[in-house]
């Protein structure tokens, strides 16, 4: 780039930035990379390097052959900023308290997923009973609700919840009583381990 590059680049010719960038970018940014070890902050260095190129325009020195030399005295300099922010950063975080230890959430993840197969078997031992018994059961069981809250909620009475109930309750123990079925079928007996809150 001769002299005249030069005068573009002073006067803020943007096609002239453009070539600049062109022609030079790798070169800063492999640079850049041999200076720091990292390429992503190669590529803020190459950034902030172009930056300030456009900023400081106007002290290049209109003589002269080639603009590398002032491009790269301004990429040292970006790089000396960059390092000594990435101390200051440093400096900070060791004045930070020490991070709280993450608990291990193993023994809960496992829980859950223990529970949710017997969620599963439940549900499956369920499926087995009429409709009208899964509804009791559900309400009266899993919702909390008493024979008076279920029987508004069905709409039936109140005896009708507790012959129904009665009724899943000993067919729920005769499945919780069948032999484990074999691999790949749902597990009748641990279906309802919680079937004790049924009673």
């Amino acid at each position: 780039m001769g002299t005249s590059i030069r005068a573009r680049l002073r006067a803020g010719d943007p096609v002239a930035f453009g070539e600049l960038f062109d022609e030079h970018a790798a070169a800063v940014h492999r640079h850049a990379t041999r200076v720091t070890g990292n390429s992503s902050t190669a590529e803020d260095v190459v950034s902030l390097t172009f930056l300030e190129a456009w900023r400081v325009r106007e002290r290049l020195d209109p003589e002269g052959d080639s603009v590398r030399p002032w491009l790269f005295g301004i990429a040292v300099n970006v790089l000396r900023n960059t390092a000594r922010a990435a101390r200051r950063h440093q400096l900070a975080l060791t004045k930070l308290p020490p991070p709280e230890s993450v608990p291990d959430f193993t023994d809960e993840l496992v829980g859950r997923w223990h529970d949710g197969e017997l969620l599963d078997r439940a549900k499956a031992a369920l499926a087995k009973l009429r409709r009208a018994e899964r509804e009791v059961v559900t309400l009266c069981v899993w919702a909390g609700l008493d024979y008076a809250e279920t029987a508004q909620a069905l709409g039936i009475p109140v005896g009708t919840v507790r012959s129904r109930l009665s009724r899943a309750r000993a067919k729920l123990r005769s499945l919780a009583a069948e032999p484990p079925p074999r691999a790949g079928q749902v597990a009748g007996d641990q279906a309802l381990s919680t079937q004790e809150s049924f009673r």
